[in-house]
């Protein structure tokens, strides 16, 4: 079964926030990090549920790829995978999202 991929506006900008921090030091590395993450992105259209469920909800339709140091967070539904967020492995993701008004979902 194939799905369609959607990136929710919230994942594009943290995206585009990591690879602004990572550029700072080494804009190929940061290249290198966005092609890295938006083909991760890509593959899930293949296999949405590869990756292992977020321990912090264990909701078993919200899952992350781990890419590095960074965790590529997505919510699988019957024909769509929405990526809802990429997140460094370090941060709290709960305290985090709660700061920002996010919720565990694609909206």
């Amino acid at each position: 079964m194939a799905w369609e991929v959607r990136w929710a506006q919230a994942a594009f900008d943290d995206l585009d926030s990591v690879a602004g921090y990572i550029g700072k030091d080494s804009p190929n590395y940061a290249a290198t990090f966005v092609r890295d993450v938006v083909e991760a992105g890509r593959s899930l259209a293949q296999m949405a549920e590869r990756g292992r469920v977020v321990p912090e909800w264990h909701e078993y339709t919200i899952r992350e790829l781990l890419l590095g140091n960074y965790r590529l967070i997505y919510q699988v539904t019957e024909t769509v995978v929405y990526v809802i967020g990429l997140v460094h492995g370090a941060r709290d993701l709960d305290a985090l999202w709660k700061g920002e008004g996010r919720q565990p979902s694609r909206n």
